[in-house]
């Protein structure tokens, strides 16, 4: 769909922006789905939020971003412990098979 000097309706520019500021995805992955650059949406985002007057933040929404990560933080904590876990586990296991074969 992209290429150079391609002409894009207002209407789609409208909707990847609005996709990208609604959106959990990365502005990347949204470029990479619509099939546009990466650098041709952000530049479409930044004229949007210069002409509505909105905050440009490379952060999306100060709390709710601010709870997403702390939920995330606890998440991969957790994730670490328990592999952690398994790790221990399997370390225990490949010495008792390395015994057994001797």
């Amino acid at each position: 769909m992209g290429g150079y000097g391609q002409r894009y309706t207002q209407e789609f520019k409208d909707s990847a922006i609005q996709l990208s500021l609604n959106s959990e995805e990365s502005n990347l992955q949204i470029a990479k789905d619509l099939g546009i650059s990466s650098q041709t949406l952000y530049s479409w985002i930044q004229k949007y939020k210069k002409s509505h007057n909105l905050q440009s933040t490379t952060s999306r929404g100060s709390s709710k971003n601010k709870e997403s990560l702390e939920e995330e933080n606890r998440r991969l904590r957790k994730e670490l412990s328990s592999v952690k876990k398994d790790r221990e586990i399997l370390k225990k296991a490949a010495a008792y098979f390395a015994k057994e074969t001797l």
